[in-house]
């Protein structure tokens, strides 16, 4: 099991995500349709061709999704208990299919959980970066993990 338990994060781990990316226009058009999501700059090239960007944007969610995805296997698979929030999600900049991204995790602060004495709070920033080096998402992320096991 790859995941971290809550006692083994301290405050400034981190870890840059080997898994990386490149995003297709496959990726785009099918996390449209799972959410319901019709807008035109993600989907209709001629719409997208008349924008500013010149060409579809990759849909938000699936960027976001993507960079807490392959952050999952260094931080909680085996050790969540519940992811409890996200925060201050962002895009400062577009994401195109054939883009290629990579994500790092940055532990932000770390407390035992009050109602449960086998768990603890660990709050990271998740931040994706494409190939020329853009911050393309970032949020804060915080989650309960199990303790260690005695």
């Amino acid at each position: 099991m790859p995941g971290r338990y809550f006692d083994e994060w301290q405050v400034g781990d981190r870890i840059a995500h080997s898994v990386t990316r490149t995003v297709t226009e496959t990726d785009n058009v099918l996390i449209s349709a799972l959410t319901h999501n019709p807008q035109p700059m993600h989907l209709d090239h001629e719409v997208a061709a008349q924008s500013e960007f010149g060409k579809p944007l990759v849909n938000s969610i699936y960027t976001f999704g993507l960079m807490v995805g392959v952050s999952v296997t260094d931080t909680t698979l085996g050790t969540l208990v519940a992811n409890l929030g996200y925060d201050k999600l962002v895009f400062p900049n577009p994401v195109f299919a054939g883009d290629t991204l990579r994500s790092e995790t940055e532990c932000l602060e770390v407390r035992p959980s009050r109602s449960r004495p086998n768990a603890g709070i660990v709050t990271w920033a998740h931040r994706s970066f494409n190939q020329r080096g853009e911050l393309v998402c970032e949020c804060t992320r915080t989650a309960m993990l199990l303790t260690k096991p005695q």
